[in-house]
């Protein structure tokens, strides 16, 4: 259903039975790793820089913005490149747990 470097790649389902009894399967919601991550170093955020430019920049993926968000407590995307040279914590290249 998702990508393996999806944030949701790790979330585990949940099947939820309606009063018709039609079961609907959902991912359970995702706890962000609380300073879990290993720190690959630091960054400054560029003039006019979005979020997307930013992990591609420093993860090689702009879909990867979400993990500049876990690695730095960020819940809104856009606090993360809101102020030209804020610095900005890189998390180390992931590395999905085995299943």
């Amino acid at each position: 259903m998702f990508s393996p470097t999806s944030r949701y790649s790790q979330v585990s389902n949940a099947t939820y039975t309606a009063p018709d009894g039609t079961e609907i399967v959902y991912k359970r919601r995702r706890f962000p790793p609380m300073q879990q991550q290993g720190i690959f170093g630091q960054t400054g955020v560029r003039p006019e820089e979005r979020v997307d430019q930013l992990a591609a920049r420093t993860l090689r993926d702009p879909l990867q913005y979400w993990r500049l968000c876990d690695t730095n407590m960020v819940l809104d995307p856009f606090e993360l490149v809101d102020e030209p040279g804020r610095r900005v914590r890189v998390p180390l290249a992931l590395v999905p747990e085995p299943r």
